[in-house]
């Protein structure tokens, strides 16, 4: 009698202890202890570390796209502030003068913000100088593909070498056709694009240069 309670005790103890190894391997999931399955704790709250790597992540998305637009847009940003930095001296207009300081002061910052882009994705950022104005040349007035509305060579020299009403004229044509360019290379971003920030660029763009472009018409004469 004594003998079979003995053996009962011993058969007790080991279900016992198989049971309390169960519950321990249940709550300590894959030994990290703080996170259980779904991204919750031990107390069955949210992880706090699920949300935060999410957005993360969803800040930093991007697509080819996206680097299109940045590698293009900053050599057409810098292209439209070269041209506008000779107004101060060459612009008879008032409003040729002014409009080309409101080019810089949008395109400037815009050229930073779309390098850091580039910067932060481990892409190339367009040296400057690049690409060269003569490379357009063979293509018209419209540049390649992609660089849509840059100026040639010739016609940086001949807007360079201008001065008065007859600078204003070039000025303004030669800008209505960049801005153009601009706002079709934002309109393909919208379409085409996967990176928050840089589609809300596209979205400026298209509407301060659609506005600009109306603007260089009417001082042209022609609205």
């Amino acid at each position: 009698m004594i003998r079979n309670r003995s053996i009962v005790r011993r058969a007790v103890a080991v279900v016992a202890a198989g049971t309390a190894a169960l519950v321990l391997a249940a709550c300590g999931g894959d030994g990290s202890g703080a996170a259980g399955h779904g991204g919750h704790d031990a107390t069955g709250a949210p992880s706090a570390t699920a949300p935060s790597a999410t957005a993360s992540a969803s800040q930093g998305r991007h697509n080819a796209a996206d680097v299109a637009f940045a590698q293009g847009m900053i050599p057409h940003h810098r292209q439209a502030v070269e041209m506008a930095d000779l107004a101060p001296d060459r612009a008879r207009s008032a409003e040729v003068k002014k409009l080309a300081e409101d080019i810089k002061k949008a395109q400037a910052p815009e050229i930073r913000t779309l390098s850091g882009w580039l910067t932060s994705w481990g892409e190339e950022v367009p040296a400057e100088g690049a690409p060269d104005h003569s490379a357009h040349e063979a293509h018209g007035t419209h540049g390649t593909h992609g660089m849509d509305g840059m100026m040639t060579e010739k016609e940086m020299s001949d807007l360079g070498n201008a001065s008065g009403e007859a600078f204003d004229t070039a000025f303004l044509e030669m800008m209505i056709r960049h801005h153009e360019g601009a706002v079709e290379m934002a309109k393909a971003e919208q379409a085409d694009g996967a990176h928050g920030p840089a589609m809300t660029m596209a979205g400026r763009i298209i509407t301060s240069q659609s506005a600009e472009i109306e603007q260089m018409r009417q001082l042209l004469g022609r609205g």
